[in-house]
């Protein structure tokens, strides 16, 4: 869907917070379609490349209320891209849950955004054993899957903050100088389980879900949106076909979740019908293959 579809966008007025790897993508985006963009971020470096695409930056920890008052004036657009940028559960709690109790209320003493775009992710999700999980399958789990459901509750329930609002649980996020299973490829080790189905979703194909959701008719509002190609594929031949194209060996699989992460991803299949049928989203990349071709041909 182009972001015109429902309306010029042109003149309007979006926040970032969080503005690293989608968030940026979106910012760039906005200003393409004349946007006046405002981005936060707590990482210098990523501020001053975003200064330098001509992009008003605020760098200030999310968590905190110190910069309610630098971001000032009602936003036509909010999202809330952060990641959890480490500390373990703290951390994670600090970013997702202290994160947007923050903007909730920046929004609700800026007279409110528009529309409020929040990126959860399908981790929310417990189901595994091939399952289709759809928006209506049960959450939770496990501690990280219940922090960022408290995130999601604390937006659905913030009536003050926004005119409408919308929350995308993103599969598998790779793009542009990040496909992660191409280093470990490369390496000749994988991490997880060969048999264990994929889910990805691409950058680009993210970035334009987010504007869907912004260009929305009006009667779409307050809805959960899961956001996946729909070509969920075993690992192994994910991670053989990367090897062949690679001129690599094909790698083993170690079992183990990847670094960082409590347990393994659920084999299951992310179904992203939803969005589709609601906002007409079709990804640019409808598989691994289609957007791996293109980052490997780079």
């Amino acid at each position: 869907m182009s972001v015109d579809a429902h309306g010029n966008f042109r003149g309007k007025r979006l926040v970032v917070f969080g503005c690293g790897y989608v968030g940026s993508a979106v910012a760039e985006e906005a200003r393409a379609r004349g946007v006046s963009v405002v981005a936060l971020t707590r990482n210098e470096a990523k501020a001053a490349a975003l200064r330098e695409r001509e992009i008003d930056v605020v760098v200030a920890d999310l968590a905190s209320d110190a910069w309610h008052g630098r971001i000032g004036g009602r936003a036509d657009f909010v999202l809330n891209c952060v990641s959890s940028g480490g500390g373990g559960l703290e951390g994670y709690r600090r970013s997702y849950v202290d994160g947007m109790r923050s903007i909730l209320a920046w929004a609700s003493a800026s007279d409110g955004a528009g529309s409020l775009v929040y990126t959860s992710s399908t981790a929310v999700y417990p189901q595994g054993n091939g399952a289709v999980v759809d928006e209506s399958a049960p959450t939770g789990g496990s501690d990280r899957a219940e922090i960022l459901l408290e995130a999601e509750a604390m937006l659905r329930g913030a009536e003050k903050a926004c005119a409408r609002w919308f929350v995308l649980r993103l599969a598998g996020i790779y793009g542009p100088g990040r496909f992660h299973l191409v280093e470990q490829v490369r390496r000749g080790e994988v991490a997880g389980r060969g048999e264990h189905r994929l889910n990805l979703a691409h950058r680009d194909d993210i970035v334009a879900a987010v504007w869907a959701c912004f260009g929305a008719p009006p009667d779409v509002r307050n809805e959960i949106f899961n956001v996946a190609d729909g070509a969920a594929t075993p690992k192994a031949e994910v991670a053989a076909w990367l090897a062949a194209r690679l001129g690599a060996p094909t790698p083993r699989f170690t079992g183990a979740p990847t670094g960082g992460r409590e347990r393994l991803v659920p084999d299951r299949i992310i179904a992203s019908a939803k969005l589709r049928a609601a906002l007409g989203w079709r990804p640019r990349y409808p598989s691994f293959r289609a957007g791996a071709e293109n980052l490997l041909s780079r």
